[in-house]
């Protein structure tokens, strides 16, 4: 199973997203949004500019 993003209200009654893997395992999370329009601009932010986002590791 691929994976999915998932949208759901927190307990402040904010907007936020997951990236789930195929297994169920939470692999990224959002910040928390006013609305759900904007929600769902941050996945397709998320989309659109990470598919091929180098790995940099900071010391």
């Amino acid at each position: 199973m691929a994976g999915k993003f998932e949208v759901y209200k927190d307990k402040a009654g904010k907007y936020r997203f997951r990236l789930k893997a195929g297994n169920g395992e939470i692999i990224a999370v959002g910040e928390a949004y006013e609305s759900k329009a904007s929600c769902l601009n941050g996945i397709e932010s998320v989309k659109k500019n990470a598919p091929d986002a180098p790995v940099i590791e900071e010391e």
